[in-house]
């Protein structure tokens, strides 16, 4: 066995507006819903057995990158995209 982390594997379903990841077994995901020009996230969810090892924290990052890529603005609906923005101050400028 390896000391090497796996990586992340995240999807972005699109159609259902959602970004997952599947660890250890459990469904991980980003919810938003699209708004004109702006992505509202509106649901972080990372299932206890697996929480705390930063999750959460990378799949918000893909969903506000692939919003950047998107030329979209971000509203953080939830709790955890709200103080993720905090922690990340850099992506304010991606802020509605």
């Amino acid at each position: 066995m390896s000391d090497v982390a796996k990586p992340l594997e995240i999807v972005h379903d699109e159609t259902n507006q959602v970004f997952r990841a599947t660890v250890d077994g459990y469904d991980c995901e980003v919810e938003y819903r699209l708004r004109g020009h702006t992505m509202v996230i509106t649901h972080t969810g990372v299932p206890s057995p697996v929480g705390g090892r930063g999750i959460a924290a990378l799949l918000t990052k893909r969903a506000v990158e692939t919003a950047e890529a998107k030329h979209w603005k971000v509203e953080p609906a939830c709790s955890y995209a709200e103080t993720w923005f905090r922690r990340n101050p850099e992506y304010g400028r991606l802020l509605a």
